[in-house]
């Protein structure tokens, strides 16, 4: 089995500024993390254009769509943004592919002390292994159906 890891940005990968305090996009974390995980698993990554999930649009997801499309691996993890992941979710569920497709991201940034990034990579790897094809959604030790999982409000995290 081969995996293909998508990384669309999102909180994951979202770098410190020391200097201003602000969160913004530089290179991605998931070769570090990937490096950190010690996979054995043969992975190819693909990095799109990073964006914070509130910023996607339309064209955006069908961006993650057609990659979707054009990967030859069967199982596949997309690295993305947690406000908006659940709208990603339904275009690439009402397409209908045949590939196992699991979406996950990080609350913290994988670079701050804390982060729940590494775990919820390693997470969506084993159960992208796992699942049957279709579209889940992979978070804080949990796997959630595209059609039922939501954003929780205040207390962060999904349900579904």
């Amino acid at each position: 089995m081969t995996l293909r890891i998508l990384a669309t940005g999102g909180t994951f990968d979202k770098h410190y500024d020391p200097l201003t305090g602000a969160l913004g996009f530089a290179d991605s974390h998931l070769p570090q993390a990937l490096a950190r995980a010690r996979l054995t698993l043969p992975v190819t990554l693909e990095v799109l254009p990073p964006l914070d999930s509130l910023d996607m649009q339309d064209a955006d997801r069908q961006r993650v769509l057609t990659a979707c499309r054009a990967a030859p691996e069967h199982a596949i993890v997309i690295i993305h943004g947690t406000d908006t992941l659940r709208e990603t979710a339904a275009v690439l569920g009402q397409a209908q592919l045949q590939q196992t497709i699991v979406l996950t991201g990080a609350m913290i940034p994988y670079e701050i002390d804390g982060s729940d990034a590494l775990f919820n990579l390693g997470f969506a790897i084993g159960v992208a292994q796992t699942l049957p094809a279709g579209v889940h959604v992979a978070m804080n030790g949990r796997v959630f159906d595209w059609k039922r999982v939501r954003k929780k409000g205040a207390g962060g995290g999904f349900e579904g």
